[in-house]
């Protein structure tokens, strides 16, 4: 037996029941684990979009999809549509999976820049399934190709769900709040957490999903702070809850404001709204108009104001403690990645779990890998704000002359060449992200493979025709988004 086996997790919230469940899972009675929340404390819980390796977590848990998505109001998701990012008026769609076929040596876009110096002006979009199911408000698994997807759903839903799944597997909740944390003198470890009910709550290792506010991560151990708010000048958002009008569509919707974004999720019984903004730029109330004149549905809930910070912990994993969800950083919800930043942070911290004793290296290795994929998405983030072509505003055009990081210069460099994107070891995003947001938002690369002209004028021509057939072919065999939830959620008996 090892000094490991009593795990104390600060905060509910899905962060916290996302560990509670990974770790029941995986170690089931042999690890007692307790998690400590209270009633009293509300949840950020406005990310309700997710991306496709969530599929991942759900299979570790053994989830059945069809439950899932019931219990949580959930809904499809194919990508997300983005309007007013490169130009006011301008609308281009991210799928989540490649549009064409590549070719070893050059990739589909490669063959679609070709084709646009050869007068053919179909957007890149037009050759993704995703994409084009998406806008047909189509989803389906009839036939070969099937649509790479993730979720839209209730945070606070998706929370519960999670809870009573860990509670089946052993995992106590304690209702409470902590009011102190008890470190060791000699190893700066924690050793306990004090209640407001005087309770101690001594543990082996502790996580700490307490949000912003870092209770054992920052408070506590006081780890630091790396911020980036140079880059992501956005502070605020506003969320609000709607009625739907209509059925739900399979993508997210974000349409950039005079200084940030709106984002628009369709559920099953509601809407999300928000906008993210920058409060140096944009007044709150003017924020909350803005976000109240431009939804669809009549609101449900009173608006609520939500302040961060751009950035991370200096490290997510400090002496026996692991900070999980805001309690290790912020990047705003644009990509939807906030999720799967505590899913790989738990997979990763599950494979490097202390045996006897928390070794340096180990927790060397966690905290880089999980710095460098937060700065891929940083970069990533970074990009959409920086690659505009906006001239109506002083926050667009500040972002579009502000400096960037090397890494992304570089990204940027590459693709305005030749159009090459290349992905890295540790980086989320794959190639064709990069190609939807860049090209979508108005870079026009110099050039593209020379590869590609092998192909004749003509027989690119019926390279691209054929593959635009396809994807047509795959849209018209799929129901409609709707239809294919009702039937998936509410089978015949």
């Amino acid at each position: 037996m090892n000094g490991f086996n009593r795990i104390i997790i600060v905060g509910g919230g899905t962060a916290g029941w996302m560990a509670a469940a990974a770790l029941a899972k995986t170690f089931g009675q042999r690890k007692q684990i307790e998690l400590i929340e209270s009633d009293q404390i509300g949840t950020v819980g406005v990310g309700e979009a997710t991306i496709p390796a969530i599929k991942h977590f759900h299979l570790l848990l053994e989830l059945n999809e069809a439950e899932f998505l019931s219990t949580v109001n959930g809904t499809f998701k194919l990508g997300i549509e983005f309007e007013n990012w490169g130009r006011l008026g301008e609308r281009y769609f991210h799928p989540f999976g490649p549009p064409g076929a590549d070719a070893w040596a050059a990739q589909f876009h490669h063959y679609w820049l070709k084709a646009k110096t050869l007068g053919d002006t179909r957007g890149l979009a037009e050759f993704s399934v995703e994409a084009s199911l998406a806008r047909a408000g189509k989803f389906g698994m009839n036939g070969e190709r099937k649509p790479n997807y993730a979720y839209h759903f209730d945070a606070g839903l998706y929370a519960g769900m999670l809870r009573q799944y860990s509670e089946k597997l052993g995992v106590n909740r304690i209702e409470g709040k902590v009011v102190d944390v008890k470190l060791n003198s000699e190893s700066g470890f924690i050793e306990s957490v004090v209640l407001e009910s005087g309770q101690v709550m001594a543990g082996d290792f502790f996580i700490d999903c307490s949000g912003f506010r870092g209770l054992l991560i920052e408070q506590a151990l006081a780890t630091g702070w790396e911020d980036w708010s140079h880059w992501l000048r956005s502070d605020s958002a506003v969320a609000v809850q709607s009625e739907s009008v209509a059925p739900p569509i399979p993508y997210t919707r974000s349409t950039a404001r005079s200084a940030g974004w709106q984002w628009k999720i369709p559920l099953q019984h509601r809407v999300g709204n928000g906008i993210v903004f920058c409060s140096h730029y944009l007044e709150e109330d003017q924020a909350r108009k803005l976000l109240l004149d431009n939804i669809d549905g009549r609101p449900i809930n009173e608006p609520r104001t939500i302040r961060f910070r751009t950035g991370r912990r200096l490290k997510q994993w400090n002496r026996n403690c692991l900070a999980l969800g805001l309690a290790s950083g912020f990047l705003e919800p644009l990509e939807s990645t906030s999720i799967h930043m505590i899913q790989n942070s738990l997979i990763r911290f599950i494979k490097l779990f202390p045996a006897r004793s928390i070794e340096p290296a180990e927790v060397d290795q966690f905290n880089n890998d999980v710095r460098l994929e937060a700065e891929y998405i940083r970069d990533f983030i970074i990009a959409h704000y920086h690659v505009n072509q906006r001239t109506d505003s002083p926050f667009w055009i500040d972002c579009r002359e502000m400096d960037i990081p090397d890494t992304l210069q570089h990204k940027i460099e590459l693709f305005k060449s030749n159009a090459r994107v290349f992905r890295d070891q540790y980086e989320l995003f794959a190639e064709q992200s990069w190609v939807a947001v860049l090209s979508g938002q108005g870079i026009e690369p110099a050039g593209y493979h020379p590869f590609v002209d092998n192909l004749s004028d003509h027989q690119l021509t019926e390279f691209l025709v054929d593959v635009r057939s396809s994807v047509a072919h795959i849209v018209a065999s799929q129901p409609n988004h709707q239809q294919f939830l009702a039937a998936l959620v509410k089978p015949d008996s």
